[in-house]
């Protein structure tokens, strides 16, 4: 895989995952830009009782940590939360960031609605641009950190 200088980031709850901040520093270019979109994702019942405000919240601080942890890395990043449907999110940004390369990162199979739901294929199928998906195991990291922490 090649190095790009403008890379496009979709994901949620893995956002802020080191496998994925891993995966970017070894594609960005020096000075490369990293556009973090974090899909407003809502739960059934979320979704049921028209709630909108808590799924924008725990999507902002997603992203403000995935910005944050980038920026660590010498990593300039910006970001947006997007359409909860994380290929439309996908497809709003297109034009406006005009992006080298696209990373999805998703949770593992079996705990992945994304891989379900063939995000990362539908992306794929949308755009001629190098689509790099990237699996984080949020579990095992969490777990790791507090190992770490003791």
């Amino acid at each position: 895989m090649g190095k790009y200088s403008r890379i496009l980031v979709i994901a949620n709850e893995t956002a802020a995952g080191r496998r994925l901040h891993g995966e970017i520093s070894d594609l960005a270019t020096p000075g490369a830009v990293v556009k973090v979109v974090v899909p407003a994702l809502s739960s059934r019942l979320e979704y049921l009782l028209s709630d909108v405000d808590r799924p924008r919240v725990r999507a902002q601080r997603q992203l403000r940590l995935s910005i944050k942890l980038l920026a660590n890395s010498g990593i300039r990043a910006i970001g947006e939360i997007g359409d909860a449907n994380p290929v439309r999110a996908f497809r709003d940004q297109l034009a406006i960031f005009e992006p080298d390369v696209v990373v999805v990162s998703t949770h593992a199979k079996g705990k992945s609605h994304w891989l379900e739901r063939n995000v990362v294929k539908k992306i794929e199928g949308i755009t001629d641009l190098p689509v790099v998906h990237v699996v984080v195991d949020a579990s095992a990291e969490i777990a790791a950190a507090s190992l770490h922490a003791a």
